[in-house]
């Protein structure tokens, strides 16, 4: 099944993606896809619905951010053996963490603002966890049963605010419309197996990232199981799982995003966005 939110920024709808993909209205069985409505009773309702017999959305709208509510932001550093080999950087012992600002989410074909003062804007195409039953010391085994669904995001990064100014990479991944996320959740089974996946990204009409989720080092429902150690996991909680090789400080010389480029990306099964790169006013 493929969830979905449409609608203006700040007023979206649930929605439901039926076989022919047309967007249905799921509001009349939930508010919004966020804290229950994420549980796995509740995502058991909404598959147990006939697509047929919702209404119908008309038009072209806004896709919004895949699930509401989110409380954590959570990104995997380096989690791409080819990746960390570009960077120049070794191999993690254990999952590099760190926190996106949730201000920073918005919809998957939403403009990429690029900050006052921003000289490096990269790229990243990722994977992401969105939890349903939340919990904390989940075995890896289990960790299947607390995940509501998968969905694409672009881990939007500024590449001088991450390394050139001290202290965390917090600070380079949570500037307004960094955190482009869906266009769909896409529930566990229609995911046959979340280290089989391709991902891309083209810039300008240039591919510059296509890899595997075979190469993560650190596999997705092993880091949910690895956070649940250190911070109670909620509904709504992203846990972005890292990039491929490709982005544009991995590239000689760089290169950076700038205003009027065009990002294209996606991952297979779980759709794609596009995004124009803008200045902020």
């Amino acid at each position: 099944m493929k969830l979905l939110r449409y609608g203006p920024e700040g007023s979206e709808k649930p929605g439901l993606l039926d076989r022919a993909g047309n967007i249905r209205d799921l509001s009349g069985h939930v508010s919004d896809l966020a804290g229950d409505a994420l549980l796995p009773a509740s995502i058991q309702g909404l598959q147990a619905l006939d697509p047929d017999s919702l209404p119908l959305v008309d038009g072209n709208p806004r896709i919004g951010p895949c699930v509401a509510g989110t409380g954590k932001f959570m990104g995997i550093g380096l989690n791409y053996a080819d990746h960390a080999a570009e960077t120049g950087a070794e191999l993690p012992t254990e999952p590099m963490l760190f926190m996106k600002a949730t201000s920073c989410i918005c919809g998957p074909n939403d403009d990429v603002i690029i900050p006052r003062g921003s000289t490096q804007l990269d790229w990243e195409v990722e994977l992401a966890v969105v939890i349903g039953q939340g919990g904390k010391y989940i075995a890896e085994a289990d960790a299947i049963n607390h995940v509501a669904g998968y969905c694409v995001v672009n881990d939007v990064s500024e590449r001088s605010y991450q390394f050139d100014h001290s202290g965390q990479f917090t600070k380079g991944k949570s500037a307004d419309h960094f955190g482009p996320i869906g266009p769909w959740l896409v529930t566990p089974d229609e995911v046959s197996d979340p280290q089989n996946m391709r991902l891309w990204l083209n810039h300008n009409g240039e591919k510059r990232q296509d890899g595997s989720t075979r190469e993560m080092v650190f596999g997705a429902l092993y880091l949910v199981s690895y956070l649940s150690h250190y911070m109670r996991l909620e509904p709504g909680d992203i846990i972005t799982t890292g990039t491929p090789p490709g982005v544009g400080r991995g590239m000689t010389p760089p290169v950076y995003l700038r205003e009027g480029d065009i990002l294209h990306l996606g991952v297979d099964g779980l759709g794609e966005q596009r995004q124009n790169v803008v200045a902020d006013t």
